[in-house]
């Protein structure tokens, strides 16, 4: 329907853009959050971390479902509903992957957190302002994709760090840690850090997707 000459003549719908830009907001606060929770951890402050976080997660479950709702409701879209709709779930993974991070964080109470759970935290800030910058310029897709290009390939970049900051932590940490407690904790947590990273580039792969059927 998109793409026949009555859809070319009919003013799309311009709501979807600044719901997921929103999305993409909430995920940047989240991640805020989540890198000053690393950052500054202790046992003590962990359940406010969490609380605000969980607190983002569930906003963003709302413009998911927001999104959802408009899709049934909107004659012509910007954009294939299908390919609306991956990339409103794929921003909402993001912030879930972010509160499911805090949450381990909070359940498994580490003693301490390593400095490459830091790195990983602000390696996965930059993902997710790399797919705000992204969505900003859906909008304009039709006009030049080279931003956009540009941004995704960071975002792949991104992840290849995490995967390397994460890889050579979890050698180290298997060789150094004699506490299997606590070792099994910090794996768990950096296992997270590391899936949320590739949510955050999956979502660039569906902006990428978008990029091919449009531009």
């Amino acid at each position: 329907m998109n793409n026949s000459f009555l859809s070319k003549l009919t003013p799309k719908e311009p709501k979807f853009f600044p719901l997921l830009k929103k999305m993409s907001e909430i995920a940047i606060e989240a991640s805020s959050l989540l890198t000053e929770f690393v950052t500054c951890y202790s046992h003590t402050t962990a359940p406010g971390y969490y609380r605000q976080i969980k607190e983002k997660e569930r906003e963003g479950d709302k413009l998911s479902n927001k999104v959802f709702d408009e899709l049934n409701t909107t004659f012509i879209t910007p954009f294939d509903r299908e390919d609306i709709n991956a990339l409103a779930n794929r921003l909402d993974d993001v912030t879930d992957r972010i509160n499911s991070c805090a949450k381990r964080i909070l359940i498994y109470n580490p003693k301490k957190l390593p400095e490459a759970a830091v790195q990983m935290a602000e390696i996965l800030h930059q993902c997710v302002l790399g797919i705000n910058k992204a969505v900003d310029e859906l909008d304009t897709i039709k006009k030049s994709t080279e931003n956009i290009v540009k941004y995704c390939q960071e975002l792949h970049d991104l992840e290849n760090k995490a995967d390397e900051v994460y890889e050579n932590f979890i050698i180290k940490l298997f060789e150094s840690e004699t506490n299997s407690i606590e070792l099994m904790k910090i794996k768990e947590i950096m296992q997270e850090l590391e899936k949320a990273t590739d949510v955050a580039e999956y979502a660039g792969k569906i902006i990428k997707t978008i990029i091919v059927k449009y531009a």
